[in-house]
């Protein structure tokens, strides 16, 4: 099984390229955001658990996160692999969900780490925001504040994987076929 962590920051393209490895390596996309609406949509225990929080304004807890991904996987037994985006966003996350791969005997096969300058996310955002309507990805100052807590919260998680040695760095600049080419090159030799 390929378990794949996409990484970057805000704006790097984990979206468009998560849909390209998912075609490619025929993996499980696991997006926690989406794992969250789909949960609470079908009113299992911890989607009612995760909408009691959210709607009380809380942050949804890492354990209650973890058992969404743990039924993701046990309902997706064979597959070929999954790849996760979004998550792990800090070095506990990681190591809960290594702990929850190691229980079904898998690991983490690599963690892609997609690199753009800021100057390119802030523009890559703003264009976003145009066409989405996404009101985050509109002002420029609160993209600001999303790159540092980035850069102060979520760019550690690249440390945990550097040191298992799985930590793979791609240039996230060039044209979406150009960056895929290099993150299936990396997939490839994992």
């Amino acid at each position: 099984m390929r378990n794949i962590v996409l990484f970057g920051p805000p704006g790097a393209g984990k979206g468009t390229q998560s849909e390209l490895i998912v075609k490619a390596f025929n993996l499980i996309h696991l997006s926690t955001g989406d794992l969250l609406r789909s949960e609470i949509k079908d009113q299992t225990q911890l989607g009612l658990e995760a909408k009691s929080l959210m709607d009380a304004g809380k942050l949804v807890p890492d354990n209650v996160v973890i058992g969404m991904i743990r039924n993701k996987i046990e309902a997706n037994k064979n597959a070929a692999g999954f790849i996760f985006d979004g998550f792990p966003r800090t070095p506990e996350q990681a190591q809960a969900l290594d702990t929850l791969l190691e229980e079904h005997n898998e690991a983490i096969s690599a963690m892609i780490s997609m690199e753009v300058e800021d100057a390119e996310l802030i523009a890559r955002l703003l264009e976003r925001g145009k066409l989405s309507g996404r009101v985050d990805d509109q002002n420029e100052e609160v993209i600001g504040n999303r790159l540092s807590v980035y850069k102060e919260q979520t760019e550690v998680v690249k440390d945990f994987y550097l040191k298992q040695n799985k930590t793979k760095t791609v240039n996230g600049l060039g044209t979406i076929e150009e960056v895929f080419g290099r993150i299936k090159a990396l997939i490839s030799q994992a």
